[in-house]
């Protein structure tokens, strides 16, 4: 077994005429240095071995990428950089907005996978690391286990800078932009219905946003670390490098209109959870654009009465609920829909505008801010609600947005606002007070989605002041940011 997690098996793809290179980050398994995951020196390296491979005597002279989670993620930001040689990229399930996507949810720190991820994946393969081989995570250095003090110089600790750090204009943050429009090679973003916490929102605006003349977005269900390796999707990733690395379009990749540049999995029915085959029974679908250009945008309105509803309701009402709850039980309220009269299609952005406003706690201090978690549910005709797949196989409601209303601010006359897509450029001078009593309109971004509520079906929108079911391993409860 030659493959590694998340990357592309050795030997399929050296039987069909390609070389692998999968290089060590500075400061991990073999490369010495400084650690410092998802930095512009690790972008700057990735560069550099791009170029590398495209000049070697065995090399055609074109590079392709191809990798799911941190190796795709990566492949955004180094084919901004243009490095030669580099002539197609499959960023599988990767984030590309390091603040919005991964980090800081409408403001609000994710730290439980940020800690789960740093600690199981990245700590335990840095360079100079004792125990490596003994612990099965490969050969330990030539030099051997470095010592404690050197180890801990040689750590840029991921999640000390996203605590200590809260907006775009930090220059930990700052450090890691890139402008997705110079992104020029041919592009296949793939993107999982599921990821409604990590990498969803960074494979559909990628897409949108990069500048190639020649790009492509596949949405997908299942668990994270299955699909990138079924038969069906490994020749979906074969037939477009073999287009732009080799010459071989099979299917009309380099021709542009020739295939669809959306081709998206259709949820509809109950299907179970963490059933690969069972989800083969959703069907397929192409589409032109994204958004779908024959969307009909549709206006939900919240009543009183706990209802969400499409015609605006002719009295107002003021519900509560205790914003700060219980780590392990937060407060919410929901909104549920009539049930609906015909099959409904559900596919794209949404935003949420509420209307919130904060009082003090009698016996506690007066709040500075609230965090506002929303959540969409979809309700079968039989009544209980309909589960997906999530990131590790876990169930997940329908989709997710998150804000912290003192980072509210929204920048209208930025390029990539959108009426269904508030743009927020998250920055220090951006913050505004949360005075108790006075009623903020807040327009809170909700991750896309897809679905078909049947006849019958029901929607529920869903306010709470945590992470609610479906949350699993991605929940915001840092003490310090929270």
């Amino acid at each position: 077994m030659h493959s590694c997690w998340e990357t592309p098996d050795p030997l399929f793809w050296t039987n069909h005429g390609y070389v692998v290179v999968r290089a060590d980050e500075r400061g991990l398994g073999q490369s010495p240095g400084v650690l410092d995951t998802m930095s512009r020196g690790t972008s700057e390296a990735f560069f550099e071995v791009v170029e590398w491979a495209a000049s070697q005597s065995w090399s055609s002279g074109k590079v392709g990428l191809l990798g799911i989670s941190y190796y795709a993620g990566s492949q955004w930001r180094v084919a901004a950089r243009q490095p030669k040689g580099l002539a197609a990229i499959i960023p599988w399930e990767g984030m590309s907005d390091y603040y919005r996507d991964r980090c800081r949810h409408g403001g609000i720190y994710s730290d439980k996978f940020i800690s789960f991820w740093w600690h199981r994946q990245v700590m335990k393969n840095q360079y100079g690391r004792p125990g490596r081989e003994a612990g099965n995570w490969g050969p330990d250095t030539i030099e051997g286990a470095l010592p404690e003090e050197e180890l801990k110089e040689n750590l840029i600790d991921q999640t000390v800078d996203n605590q200590k750090n809260f907006f775009r204009d930090d220059a930990y943050y700052a450090s890691k932009e890139y402008d997705m429009g110079d992104i020029k090679v041919p592009l296949l973003s793939v993107a999982n219905w599921g990821g409604i916490l990590l990498h969803l929102r960074g494979n559909i605006e990628g897409f949108v946003n990069a500048g190639s003349e020649l790009k492509y977005l596949r949405c997908i269900v299942g668990r994270h670390d299955l699909p990138f390796y079924y038969s069906e999707e490994v020749e979906v990733q074969r037939s477009f490098l073999d287009a732009f690395l080799k010459g071989d379009d099979r299917v009309g990749w380099s021709v542009k209109g020739k295939v669809p540049m959306v081709d998206m999995v259709v949820r509809k029915g109950d299907v179970g959870i963490d059933n690969a085959e069972a989800e083969k029974l959703f069907s397929r679908r192409t589409e032109n654009e994204w958004p779908i250009a024959r969307t009909e945008w549709t206006n939900y309105y919240l009543t009183p009465k706990q209802e969400l509803v499409t015609t605006q309701p002719t009295e107002a009402g003021k519900l509560k609920y205790r914003a700060l709850g219980t780590l392990d039980k937060p407060s919410l309220i929901q909104f549920t829909s009539p049930p609906f009269e015909k099959e409904t299609e559900i596919t794209g952005n949404i935003v949420a505008h509420l209307n919130v406003s904060v009082t003090p706690d009698p016996s506690g201090p007066t709040p500075k801010d609230i965090d506002l978690f929303v959540t969409l549910r979809h309700i079968g005709p039989a009544g209980t609600e309909i589960l997906y797949t999530g990131t590790v196989g876990d169930p997940i409601p329908l989709c997710k947005g998150w804000l912290r209303v003192s980072l509210r601010k929204v920048n209208k006359e930025h390029h990539k606002h959108r009426d269904y897509l508030p743009w927020r450029d998250y920055l220090s001078t951006d913050v505004q007070p949360v005075i108790p009593g006075e009623v903020y309109p807040v327009d809170i971004e909700i991750w896309p989605t897809n679905v078909v509520v049947e006849k019958g079906g029901k929607l529920v929108f869903e306010v709470a002041s945590g992470d609610t079911q479906g949350s699993g391993i991605f929940q915001h409860n840092d003490p310090v940011d929270r």
